[in-house]
C-alpha cells in the first residue's frame, strides 16, 4: 500500500511539470460518520445488539491534488489524501450505561479520489468521481479494530470547488462509501462531508 501511494505522489510532481497541470495540497476539516444497518464488529462472544444511532465526528484531513485541464470546461484532479474518519455509534442494549454504550470509532484511510470536474465557469467547478482508501487505523475505547476492519473502502465523491484567486481555492464535497467498513455481519459504510482549503501552484 505504501509503495503504492509513493508512486501516485510521485506521478503527481511528475505531471506538474506540464504546462496543463497544476500541483498543491489541500486541508480541510470533515463531518464523518457511518451510514447503513450496523453490528458492533467484535467476536460473537463480545458481540451486541445491533446499533440504532449513528453520529456524526469532526475529523480532519490533509493531502496533495493534481489537477489536469484538458479543455476550457473539463479537467481531471486525483489526489491523495489522509483522512481521519469514523463515528459515533450508540449500542442498542438496555443492560449498559450510557457511557458503556456510546462507542466512538476512530477509522483513518489514505484516500485516493479521482475527479472529474466540470468547469460551469472559469472559477467554479463541479466535481465527481470514485474514491478508494486504504485504511491504517481502526480503534475504539474497546479497543483495536485493524483486524476486524477491511483493509480497502470504495466510495463516490461529489462535490464542488471554487478558485478564489489562480492559486487559492475552497472544495466542499461528501463521499459516500459503497463497501462494508467492518469484516462482520454489519453493513456500515463510510459517510465523509468535507470542507477543505488549498493552494496549486
Amino acid at each position: 500500500m505504501k509503495k503504492v501511494i509513493v508512486m501516485i505522489a510521485a506521478a503527481i510532481v511528475c505531471l506538474s511539470a506540464s504546462a496543463q497541470v497544476q500541483f498543491g495540497f489541500k486541508v480541510g476539516i470533515d463531518a464523518t460518520n457511518f451510514w447503513g444497518k450496523t453490528y458492533y464488529p467484535a467476536p460473537s462472544e463480545l458481540a451486541y445488539p445491533w446499533i440504532v444511532n449513528h453520529n456524526m465526528r469532526l475529523n480532519y484531513q490533509a493531502g496533495l491534488v493534481l489537477e489536469y485541464k484538458f479543455s476550457p470546461r473539463f479537467a481531471i484532479s486525483p489526489e491523495v489524501v489522509f483522512a481521519a474518519q469514523g463515528g459515533k455509534l450508540t449500542l442498542d442494549n438496555p443492560t449498559l450505561s450510557l457511557s458503556q454504550r456510546e462507542i466512538k470509532y476512530t477509522t483513518n484511510y489514505f484516500n485516493v479520489p479521482v475527479m472529474l470536474k466540470y468547469y460551469v465557469s472559469p472559477a467554479f467547478s463541479i466535481d465527481l468521481g470514485p474514491q478508494v482508501g486504504f485504511n491504517v487505523y481502526s480503534m475504539s475505547k474497546l479497543g483495536d479494530h485493524k483486524d476486524y476492519t477491511k483493509d480497502v473502502d470504495f466510495g463516490v465523491g461529489l462535490g464542488a470547488t471554487y478558485n478564489l484567486t489562480e492559486h487559492a481555492f475552497v472544495q466542499t464535497r461528501y463521499t459516500m462509501g459503497m463497501t462494508k467498513v467492518f469484516e462482520s455481519d454489519s453493513k456500515a459504510k463510510n459517510s465523509n462531508i468535507q470542507l477543505a482549503f488549498g493552494m496549486k501552484f
